[in-house]
């Protein structure tokens, strides 16, 4: 029997919005950068990663084991989701310090079904804002088969159904409250990791004339109060360039062949790796790095 993996192309909605090249290449930096200003995700992950000082070979690793787990079989799957779990397995304490209104003391753990859901949020709402953004607006329906992939996605992980808001309108109103939460505090490493994850993307030379559109495209996607967390400006000169540049992609899409704006992203994320590893080999400092 063929193995369709958990997200079949014929029926999955998480699926087509993330076999779109554009938003693979996007969401997950923008996912990251968010979910930092909970300081419990922050800082529990970086207090149990050997991978401080290469953040980009971090990112991008993590991002082909989730293309992995969106594309691939369910042994496929399987095999990556059972490696992050023995990771995850290590990733429990209690907070060091005071983060903002994050006393010291707070247990956190990878499996804390709170941290999950704003874990599986933050990539929920960067992959469909970049899919209707730059692709096409969903509908309701759309919508809520999205939200249920992601909860499903979720469970993958080991988050509780429960936990999860069950409607794509619930699922909103919780995000709403999230930023809008006493808890919201981006830490200075966070702010530090955050900024380079969204606009210091180590690039071969071929790809450095891109990242103008890309970092302006990734500024203009960023909610307002995290925009100001991060302390980067948004001017109307920039809203002005941003939509300019949104409508000159989107125009471009229905000439671009399905088989160039369609697919996994591997080939770009190990350029990316590739090149920090180059950089770190020179002795050059790397946008992000912690020691």
């Amino acid at each position: 029997m063929t193995d369709y993996g958990y997200f079949p192309r014929a029926t999955s909605i998480l699926r087509r919005v993330h076999e779109e090249r554009a938003v693979g290449l996007l969401y997950g930096q923008r996912a990251l950068a968010i979910g930092a200003i909970m300081p419990l995700n922050f800082i529990g992950t970086r207090r149990h990663s050997n991978a401080m000082d290469k953040p980009f070979q971090r990112l991008t690793h993590t991002a082909k084991a989730f293309e992995t787990i969106f594309f691939g079989s369910r042994g496929e799957a399987d095999r990556v989701l059972a490696f992050v779990h023995r990771l995850h397995e290590d990733v429990r304490g209690t907070l060091p310090e005071d983060a903002g209104p994050v006393v010291a003391g707070t247990p956190y753990s990878a499996f804390d079904p709170a941290l999950m859901l704003w874990t599986v949020a933050v990539i929920a709402d960067s992959a469909q804002a970049f899919y209707e953004l730059l692709v096409g607006r969903l509908d309701a329906d759309e919508r809520d088969a999205l939200w249920q992939d992601y909860v499903r996605f979720g469970e993958l992980f080991g988050m509780p159904r429960d936990v999860a808001p069950t409607s794509y309108a619930e699922f909103r109103a919780y995000w709403t409250d999230s930023l809008a939460s006493a808890d919201v505090h981006l830490t200075d490493e966070a702010r530090h990791v955050g900024s380079a994850i969204l606009f210091e993307i180590p690039v071969p030379a071929r790809s450095q004339p891109a990242m103008r559109v890309h970092n302006l495209i990734m500024l203009g996607m960023l909610p307002p109060l995290v925009r100001e967390l991060y302390g980067v400006r948004w001017t109307a000169a920039h809203a002005a360039a941003f939509r300019s540049v949104v409508a000159g992609v989107r125009a471009s899409r229905p000439l671009t062949p399905s088989v160039v704006r369609r697919g996994g992203n591997t080939r770009f994320f190990d350029d990316v790796a590739r090149t920090e590893r180059r950089r770190r080999a020179r002795g050059e400092t790397i946008p992000g790095a912690l020691v």
